[in-house]
């Protein structure tokens, strides 16, 4: 696995912080930025809003949008149970 190296500017005050939430977290404070920064970039990438359909596969979303509606056993028997958090 390659890797590289990120190099970011702190505040005293900020790195103090970091070094007791990874010490809290025991872990290596390049560890804990690592995984942080890795969680904090896959969460921004979940709150996307925005779908991209290219242009030559916009007739088949159409059509597939459009189709009617068909009965999927498993989903159908699932519908008869109440919801796990509704007691």
């Amino acid at each position: 696995m390659l890797s590289s190296v990120l190099s970011v500017r702190l505040s005293n005050a900020e790195r103090s912080l970091l070094e007791v939430a990874a010490g809290h977290a025991r872990l290596k404070l390049g560890d804990f930025i690592r995984r942080k920064a890795l969680e904090a970039a896959e969460a921004e990438l979940l709150e996307r809003n925005l779908i991209v359909i290219p242009m030559n596969r916009w007739e088949e979303i159409e059509a597939l949008i459009n189709a009617p509606a068909r009965v999927i056993p498993a989903v159908k028997e699932l519908a008869r149970y109440a919801p796990a958090w509704k007691p």
